[in-house]
């Protein structure tokens, strides 16, 4: 399960030819990320695509995550159930991979790993592709622990953002930051003294990898943003 070296978490990363090695493992879960259109151009054998990117609940107008039943709804619709390890990957540098990757953390699942490059990665290696369907899965169930921990709340940041150990990181577009792009909020601009940073700044935009570990890690320290401080991102 090679990955770069130097992560403190290397666990949660996975490279293509792990997953490859895996594709007929029955507790082993490949989920495609992406939306349809991109689900349909080609994908991972065996593959399942998530119904929706975000696992945002339309009931509270998509601004916070599926409650604990429609998640737990959603992922054994996906195969996945308390013992599976479930592999996560999309063709746009991990961005929706790695909200899968949160979700299921926050609901108790930590079996679940990033592919280190994606599709990009998976079709430049020449691995093989599938227009088919997903792999057949047995019924599963899963039990969702949510994990509070893993979220903040807007009066948690309003207390502590003041603090001194607390970073507020923008991880949005800098015309989002700025307010150039509200993106059809109804105020634009950005949390007060919270530190811009683009999520993307830590990807390899060529290969959709995430950056070596020490470039990371210098990005983020230029930013103020290092271990020693508590990170609420947004």
């Amino acid at each position: 399960m090679a990955v770069s070296e130097g992560f403190v978490h290397p666990e949660f990363l996975v490279d293509a030819a792990w997953v490859e090695a895996h594709l007929d493992d029955p507790d082993v879960i490949v989920v495609d990320t992406d939306v349809l259109q991109a689900y349909d151009r080609g994908h991972i054998p065996g593959a399942s695509l998530v119904p929706d990117h975000y696992e945002k609940d339309p009931d509270t107008g998509r601004i916070y995550i599926l409650p604990p039943h429609k998640f737990a709804a959603l992922a054994e619709s996906l195969g996945i159930g308390d013992d599976k390890l479930v592999i996560a990957y999309d063709n746009s540098r991990s961005l929706y991979a790695a909200r899968l990757w949160w979700a299921l953390n926050y609901y108790g699942h930590s079996k679940v790993k990033v592919l280190d490059g994606g599709w990009r990665r998976w079709i430049g290696e020449g691995r093989a592709l599938s227009l088919g369907k997903a792999k057949e899965v047995g019924k599963v169930r899963f039990r969702p622990r949510p994990d509070r921990s893993r979220i903040s709340t807007l009066d948690e940041l309003k207390e502590k953002h003041p603090l001194p150990g607390v970073v507020a990181w923008d991880v949005r577009t800098v015309e989002e930051y700025t307010g150039a792009n509200d993106r059809g909020n109804r105020r634009a601009g950005h949390i007060p003294g919270s530190i811009h940073l683009e999520w993307s700044t830590v990807m390899d935009p060529e290969t959709h990898r995430f950056r070596p570990p020490e470039e990371i890690r210098r990005i983020l320290t230029e930013k103020g943003i290092t271990p020693d401080r508590e990170v609420h991102s947004y």
